[in-house]
């Protein structure tokens, strides 16, 4: 990135988090769908993405239940820009003082017997509400390693890492992770993954998500049978009072046929994600380019 944009990006940022710092949370969730309303307008190729993805996922949905989903999702946008411009404020402290106030565990039971094992966790999770907020168990006293991508500018990805580090979490990337993940699963840790992201191959394999295969994720199955880590899916939602609940669900457990071939194992959990998404629609990530290089029933081929 140009470092004169790079540099104009930070201020922009640093400022926007600086005032987002004082707003009351009732602001926020009045604001935020305002804002979500003006992104739908303005922002024509991300809506054109939503509405293609949710016109194939969701063919059930008339062209009104449609356009009812696109808005609800947009003002939940809305909400979650300013959820997340917390990770810029440049106040010590500020983002785990903001994330331990909004964020609630629900099960957390579930998430105790299956850490207490104490051959390490999987949590499974997804773009969902807020998806930083799954990030939080590790201020719950378990580091956490999460597999994601590296942002740009670097400054970017350097605050970033820096604020989930703040809540006792690593975040890894590139081509060589899974060394990384062994080891941490092995000292009785947590890896994360954020599961409904394009995996291109090698680390992706084709999975039924939505009725079409799609690269996904596929790690999981190899290192839960690798250590015997427990695997936990949360799902995020926030709800009308703004709080953000991570919900933990019982430990999934894999045939040892399942965990011997990843694509099985991705297939279970892909089915897994694609139910939580559809009980709750309205604040899954639509205008992200999950489905690449797939030719959906019907549509011609680019």
């Amino acid at each position: 990135m140009n470092p004169i944009i790079a540099a104009a990006l930070w201020v922009l940022l640093t400022t926007a988090g600086l005032v987002v710092s004082a707003f009351p949370r009732r602001f926020e969730l009045w604001l935020g769908p305002l804002l979500g309303r003006l992104f739908l307008l303005v922002d024509a190729r991300r809506r054109a993405v939503a509405q293609d993805n949710i016109r194939h996922c969701l063919p059930e949905l008339d062209a009104d239940g449609r356009q009812r989903l696109l808005r609800e999702n947009y003002d939940h946008y809305g909400i979650l820009a300013l959820e997340l411009l917390h990770l810029f404020s440049p106040i010590p402290g500020h983002y785990r003082r903001y994330a331990e106030r909004i964020v609630v565990f629900d099960n957390f039971d579930v998430w105790e017997a299956a850490h207490a094992k104490g051959k390490g966790t999987l949590l499974i999770t997804g773009h969902f509400a807020n998806w930083e907020a799954a990030g939080l168990i590790g201020a719950r006293g378990v580091p956490i390693i999460m597999a994601t991508r590296r942002l740009k500018p670097e400054w970017l990805n350097r605050k970033v890492v820096a604020e989930r580090h703040s809540l006792n979490g690593e975040t890894v990337y590139g081509k060589r992770i899974l060394p990384l993940m062994l080891k941490h699963l092995k000292e009785g840790h947590c890896v994360g993954f954020v599961f409904d992201q394009y995996a291109p191959p090698p680390m992706g394999v084709p999975a039924t998500f939505f009725g079409v295969k799609v690269d996904t994720q596929g790690a999981v199955g190899m290192l839960a049978q690798r250590t015997g880590a427990a695997i936990v899916l949360a799902g995020q939602r926030r709800d009308q009072d703004g709080f953000i609940h991570v919900v933990f669900e019982p430990e999934l457990r894999l045939t040892g046929e399942q965990l011997s071939d990843p694509a099985a194992a991705t297939e279970v959990l892909a089915a897994r994600i694609e139910s939580l998404i559809r009980a709750n629609p309205a604040q899954w990530l639509w205008i992200h380019r999950r489905f690449k290089h797939v030719v959906w029933p019907g549509d011609t081929p680019a």
